[in-house]
């Protein structure tokens, strides 16, 4: 675990972790940044054997679970972020599905998402159905490139063999235009390693405004990486034709013209926006982008009003609903 920044939230991460209904883990904390803070809400656990704390500089997402990783003594790694939470049966449902075979390589799972702070607003059913994971993964089977290709790859909080996580450099600081969890998993099915994926969530992730995926300042460059994640694993592995009909690469590049068009019409630019506008219709012929190219070519500034005011529209209809659906009715 690597915490930088979230020392609201650290102390909750570990309870979820000792509250684990099996009990042969280790928790590798690293204090990513220095903060004296951050050292004494962790310290606080360090009685219990199980939980080793360092403290160094912050060397970033990379430097941090690396730091860990290196310190760890168990045969399965799992990267956890410090504003996360496991479920209860976390480590029991993974460890039994990576130790039932020992010629499983990886483990990985679905988890829970949940908006903080809570505004009423419902989030995505769980990370699968966020990144439009369409099938049920099968964890009777190994996963295979084409399926991480098309579907997406599991949540990062998944069990790699130590062997394994060495061989594919896990979270390797000298990369840094990839997303490091994306690029293992694509790595490990490019390779052929026996990868299975539970469809249950047992994790949560904590959604903030200053994540990467949500931040709009940060949100382009996460998708490049995240592009250049499907882009680079698969050169480097040779695999097989075909990268460019992905339909999970389609999904990542038509939003991102999309949202490429809503900023540039905002900031002015509507030359750009229509050509982003198009970028999304050429990956997608959908309802949605073919309305905002003609909106673009026919009142620009009729669109660059509506944008905000359908969002908050849509914001509240989803709050209500929200709300309705957790009292069962009005």
């Amino acid at each position: 675990m690597t915490a930088y920044g979230t020392e609201r939230f650290v102390a909750a991460t570990i309870d979820s972790v000792l509250a684990q209904t099996r009990t042969d883990w280790e928790l590798i904390a690293v204090d990513n940044g220095g903060s004296d803070e951050m050292a004494a809400i962790i310290g606080r656990y360090l009685p219990d054997p199980r939980i080793i704390l360092i403290r160094q500089e912050n060397r970033g997402i990379r430097g941090g679970v690396t730091a860990a990783a290196d310190a760890a003594t168990g045969r399965y790694l799992c990267v956890l972020n410090s504003d996360d939470l496991l479920l209860p049966e976390y480590c029991e449902r993974v460890g039994a599905m990576i130790e039932t075979d020992p010629g499983i390589d990886a483990v990985g799972c679905d988890g829970e998402l949940f908006y903080d702070p809570d505004d009423g607003t419902p989030p995505p059913k769980s990370y699968f159905a966020s990144i439009g994971r369409r099938s049920v993964p099968d964890p009777s089977r190994a996963a295979t490139l084409d399926e991480f290709l098309d579907e997406g790859v599991p949540l990062y909080i998944g069990a790699f063999r130590r062997e394994v996580w060495d061989v594919h450099r896990g979270f390797d600081p000298a990369t840094t235009d990839v997303e490091p969890d994306v690029a293992l998993w694509l790595s490990a099915a490019a390779a052929g390693d026996d990868v299975r994926v539970l469809p249950d969530r047992l994790a949560r992730m904590r959604l903030r405004p200053d994540s990467a995926s949500r931040h709009p300042a940060r949100a382009d460059d996460f998708q490049e990486r995240l592009l250049h994640s499907f882009h680079t694993v698969v050169a480097q592995q040779h695999a097989r034709g075909g990268l460019a009909e992905s339909r999970a690469l389609r999904e990542m590049r038509y939003e991102r013209a999309l949202r490429t068009a809503r900023c540039s019409l905002l900031a002015g630019d509507v030359d750009a926006a229509r050509k982003a506008a198009r970028d999304a219709y050429r990956e997608r012929h959908t309802l949605r982008a073919a309305a905002v190219v003609a909106a673009l070519h026919i009142s620009p500034d009729a669109l660059r009003w509506v944008h905000p005011v359908k969002n908050t529209a849509q914001r509240t209809i989803e709050r209500a609903r929200w709300r309705i659906s957790r009292v069962g009715g009005p």
